[in-house]
């Protein structure tokens, strides 16, 4: 995975500091995930965000494993947002799918109920 330069320590000082199996599991499928787009990136002759777009949906489900939960795609969603290189190109496709354009990251884990009453 490649991380933004500069911010390697700081990658590596974040995934260190997770000390229980559950946050060490959203670093892992991150990069997994990351991993994936960037080898599609690399076969592609598109701008990374075109291979972004067309691919993240995919891929995502490829890097599940180990069978994540909607608030640990929405933390890697989160860290490869801030440490990867593709990373504010991910965040933009994510968050055009809750056609959300504003700062921040959106939480697919949160639902909002409303009475149809």
């Amino acid at each position: 995975m490649k991380i933004v330069k500069g911010k390697e320590q700081d990658y590596k000082e974040w995934y260190e500091n997770q000390s229980g199996e559950y946050g060490k599991m959203c670093f892992k499928y991150a990069e997994k995930w990351a991993e994936l787009l960037e080898t599609k990136i690399n076969e592609s002759q598109e701008e990374p965000l075109k291979v972004i777009i067309e691919n993240a949906d995919v891929t995502s489900h490829q890097a599940d494993t180990e069978g994540i939960t909607g608030f640990m795609y929405g933390c890697a969603v989160s860290i490869l947002s801030q440490c990867w290189d593709y990373g504010k190109h991910l965040k933009a496709w994510h968050n055009k799918k809750y056609d959300y354009e504003g700062r921040g990251i959106v939480n697919p884990a949160v639902l909002t109920l409303r009475n149809t009453d």
